[in-house]
């Protein structure tokens, strides 16, 4: 028993290897030293929180003094001011000189409508012209005529006029001699008769005369008649020319053929269209939100992208605002002063010029969607004015009366 008491003492005493001591494990924790972030990477830290500032000062200072003055729009396209191409007169198309999508130049001729019937209306108006003026020539050579006839006529007037008082100078000569015997009755009576011979001449001749004059005045009748016909035929003809010049018809811009929709052989009446003329001069119509158009003034610098052509940038400046709405100039206006009322902001159209030469643009469609951002800070000026304007005029209605 002596040898199994110090044996055993020592077996209940001695802590296995593989478990340590719990005291002395949380110990260990306690004391452990923590783990500390290296020089470099607070470095890289504080460049960071830096930069992020940086970058965030720079913003708000940028949006402060140019940003919030950027007003831009996606709300946009392309547009140009084509032209409608169509018939002035009726007839059959003999010729369509120009293909779709052809560039054409001002003046080119695109269509011919057959232009005999104006050709045989033109030549039967300078028939009438021609009528007319051998009708006039021909009563002012009567008029000449019955002028030398009317001389004649005075002057058998004057003739008669003579002989009338001559024989009348005789009868009375002669009267008193009869009377007193130293001439016969006889004598007296043929002298008598002689008088009444000459003024029945005279009578004739102031009736001749007088006919004379008439017929003058009926000439110089058919006179003015003949020279209205005359202009009558020439506004005929003048009408028929213009209507002939009408058969081609011609490019009244240069441009680009669009929407052709004439035929060889269609028969065609005054308003027909026949093809678009789009020019190569284009523009962007923006419609901009009311809440935009503050400060916003013709002749300010904008930029334009255009979604077909991505990375480039265009140059341009604000040209017109529109006077209304666009809900204004609708085939319906909205009325809005009957029934419950949700507001919707309202887009006001802005025409931007584009500051390109038709080359740069050539790859511009009428209608492609683009983007415009107009820089109004030019106006800033004139918006702090207004706020003061406001402001002072706001309290000046607050002060007590």
């Amino acid at each position: 028993m002596t040898d199994a008491t110090p044996s055993s003492t020592p077996s209940n005493t001695e802590a296995s290897p593989s478990q340590p001591d719990a005291a002395t494990t949380g110990s260990n924790k306690n004391t452990a030293p923590k783990k500390r972030m290296s020089p470099r990477a607070r470095f890289i830290l504080r460049a960071l929180g830096g930069l992020v500032l940086l970058i965030v000062a720079a913003w708000v200072l940028y949006y402060q003094f140019r940003g919030k003055y950027l007003e831009s729009t996606n709300d946009a396209f392309v547009q140009a001011d084509s032209v409608t191409v169509s018939s002035k007169v009726t007839g059959y198309v003999d010729q369509v000189l120009v293909a779709d999508n052809q560039i054409v130049k001002a003046g080119q001729p695109l269509v011919r409508i057959d232009a005999r019937d104006y050709s045989a209306q033109a030549a039967q108006a300078k028939a009438q012209i021609d009528a007319a003026s051998a009708s006039e020539e021909a009563a002012n050579a009567q008029l000449a005529e019955q002028q030398a006839a009317i001389a004649q006529a005075k002057a058998q007037l004057a003739s008669a006029d003579e002989d009338a008082r001559f024989a009348t100078a005789e009868v009375e000569r002669y009267t008193p001699l009869a009377a007193s015997g130293a001439e016969t009755r006889e004598r007296l009576t043929t002298l008598r008769n002689q008088q009444a011979q000459a003024r029945s001449a005279v009578a004739a001749r102031r009736a001749a005369l007088d006919a004379a004059q008439l017929r003058v005045r009926s000439l110089q009748a058919q006179v003015r008649q003949a020279q209205a016909q005359g202009e009558t035929a020439k506004a005929q003809y003048d009408a028929a020319s213009v209507n002939l010049g009408y058969t081609e018809i011609r490019a009244a811009v240069d441009g680009r053929i669009g929407d052709k929709q004439v035929r060889v052989g269609q028969f065609v009446s005054p308003g027909t269209r026949m093809m678009t003329v789009v020019p190569t001069r284009f523009y962007v119509s923006a419609n901009f939100k009311e809440t935009q158009i503050g400060i916003m003034r013709i002749g300010q610098p904008a930029i334009i992208k255009v979604d077909a052509l991505p990375g480039v940038e265009f140059h341009g400046h604000v040209e017109s605002l529109s006077p209304g709405t666009g809900a204004q100039f609708s085939l319906l206006p909205p009325q809005n002063a009957t029934g419950n009322f949700t507001k919707i902001v309202q887009r006001v159209p802005v025409r931007v010029a584009v500051d390109a030469t038709p080359e740069e643009t050539r790859a511009f469609v009428a209608g492609l969607s683009v983007t415009v951002e107009v820089n109004t800070i030019a106006a800033k000026d004139e918006l702090r004015a207004l706020r003061e304007r406001n402001s002072e005029s706001n309290a000046t209605r607050k002060e007590p009366q």
